[in-house]
């Protein structure tokens, strides 16, 4: 039985509340570049490192939803995510760079691929289509907020005159409190079968995998990798950018992940009661125009503020957007699978570009990065562009049928 009416506040808050805490684990990774960097590495080693991740990433979307199937989604989330806690250990642990740190980004990888794929699966079982986009957006926006706080943790560590390594064991410590929140909220959740229904399969195979991306959900799972490109590249190595304009870095987490946040929280709930298609496409516009402003416009502070909040208010509500067109657009009954490709998606972005844009920065420099993420993000704009002009084509020939 699908639910008609959206999940309880309390229910809901604590799903979000350990959602933030699992996502300062992957937040703390934003920090790797200096952490390699003071260990005598450099912008590549440390795209090496996050890449890694992308591996066991593949294994863990893949495996994520015969998890599910078998454990349920909170406890797989649960499970897999004592892989997080490990992970942040090591990296504050393992000295150098080389391939201790690599084996602690596969660690990463599995648990925070299970993790980003199945809370949205939870939401979808537990919220009636209508409320999705919604429910989406707050739970994005807590995992934004978790992902904004963990290099944030860095600079506070700096100021205080404490050693880098304090940031990983803080979000080491935040994740073992998320693990046991998600431990319960399984508990809970399997003695209330009627929320997530009966006979739900969120497993994947190549006869599902073949139905999405033969429907219009096909054209978010490409939006959102190429938007996992633009967030991982400028996220990862914004340290390097920072430095080469003179600049603070946490200025631009703080108003990327405050702008991403809030517009989640505040706005998206307004944003996705419009066309989507005409969102997604003004929307990724602007994400475009913010990467113009940091190849072009960035000259002090405010500029680089006003930059990065341009790129979070446009990546924040285009993945709100494009998130619940997956879940809608897909054929019936394969929500799951549809959800389960869109996090491969974004994580093929999010971790595979990082080792293109390391080496770019140290043979070409920040300035070549910043071209291959803005002809990224123009592919990304166009396809919406296509969108809006084949629906108008369409129900011009519908008309003339009719």
């Amino acid at each position: 039985m699908r639910p008609t009416a959206p999940v309880g506040g309390t229910l809901f808050a604590l799903f979000c509340l350990a959602s933030y805490l699992l996502s300062l684990s992957y937040g703390s990774t934003f920090l790797l570049s200096l952490l390699i960097d003071s260990r005598g590495g450099n912008e590549h080693d440390a795209g090496s490192v996050i890449s890694m991740a992308m591996l066991s990433t593949f294994i863990a979307v893949i495996a994520s939803g015969h998890l599910a199937d078998a454990l349920g989604a909170a406890r797989s989330i649960a499970c897999l995510g004592t892989l997080l806690v490990v992970a942040c250990l090591g990296f504050a642990l393992t000295p150098g760079f080389g391939q201790g740190l690599m084996l602690f980004g596969l660690t990463l990888g599995l648990g925070w691929g299970v993790f980003y794929t199945l809370g949205p699966i939870i939401v979808a079982m537990l919220v009636a289509p209508s409320h999705r986009a919604k429910y989406f957006a707050w739970l994005s926006g807590s995992m934004m907020t978790g992902i904004g706080s963990g290099p944030l943790l860095g600079r506070a560590a700096s100021a205080m005159g404490l050693p880098l390594e304090s940031a990983f064991y803080i979000a080491a410590l935040a994740s073992l409190v998320g693990v046991l929140m998600f431990w319960r909220l399984g508990s809970y959740l399997k003695q209330q079968p009627n929320l997530l229904g009966t006979g739900t399969v969120s497993k994947i195979s190549w006869a599902s995998t073949r139905r999405v991306l033969g429907s219009k959900a096909a054209f978010a799972i490409i939006m959102v990798g190429l938007g996992g490109c633009v967030f991982g590249g400028l996220s990862s190595f914004q340290t390097s950018y920072a430095a080469s304009q003179g600049l603070d870095y946490s200025l631009f987490f703080l108003g990327f992940m405050g702008a991403a946040i809030t517009s989640r929280l505040l706005i998206a709930s307004v944003v996705v009661k419009r066309d989507a298609y005409w969102s997604a496409c003004v929307l990724s516009g602007l994400m475009l125009v913010s990467i113009l402003m940091f190849s072009f416009g960035v000259h002090d502070s405010f500029s680089y503020l006003l930059a990065a909040i341009t790129l979070g208010v446009g990546y924040g509500l285009t993945y709100s957007v494009i998130n619940g067109l997956a879940a809608n657009e897909a054929p019936t009954a394969s929500t799951p699978q549809a959800l389960l490709l869109f996090s491969l998606s974004y994580f093929i972005g999010v971790f595979g570009f990082p080792l293109l844009a390391g080496k770019l920065i140290v043979e070409h420099g920040v300035p070549t990065l910043l071209a291959s993420v803005l002809g990224i993000a123009l592919l990304n704009w166009l396809i919406t562009v296509l969108r809006l002009i084949w629906r108008r084509v369409s129900k011009h020939k519908i008309l003339q049928v009719t």
